[in-house]
């Protein structure tokens, strides 16, 4: 019987290693994809780009990106952990917060404005 409970313990600890391995592989390839989406963004505005992370639900956090040319984009991540890697990963500086320095140098085109219009002076539907 005890040979039984030690064969059993031991199959769950093994079940247990495998099911971290799954998920350390699966967070690498997700880490590997989002540095590559932070990389092709920062490649095409203007070679570089800084970002900060913020969390915006549960399982979700924000990796907002402001390229070197002002432009600004935002991709999400499952994980802190693996926000942060990515844009290691990628070249990303990383601020804490999204201060005053980092908001100057983005750089609002006509859609924005007219969808800040829309939304707060009644302007064209956000349909």
């Amino acid at each position: 019987m005890a040979d039984t409970q030690q064969a059993d313990a031991a199959d769950e600890q093994v079940e247990e290693q495998a099911g971290r391995g799954r998920a350390d592989k699966r967070a690498e390839r997700r880490t590997a994809r989002l540095a590559k989406e932070i990389a092709a963004f920062a490649a095409s505005h203007g070679g570089s780009a800084e970002g900060q992370l913020a969390h915006i639900a549960r399982g979700s956090i924000r990796i907002a990106l402001v390229g070197a040319d002002g432009q600004w984009g935002n991709l999400v991540a499952e994980t802190r952990d693996i926000a942060r890697a990515a844009a290691e990963r990628a070249g990303v500086a990383l601020h804490d917060e999204f201060d005053g320095d980092l908001a100057a140098k983005v750089r609002t085109g006509p859609y924005e404005w007219s969808r800040m219009a829309g939304i707060q002076v009644g302007g064209p539907a956000n349909t």
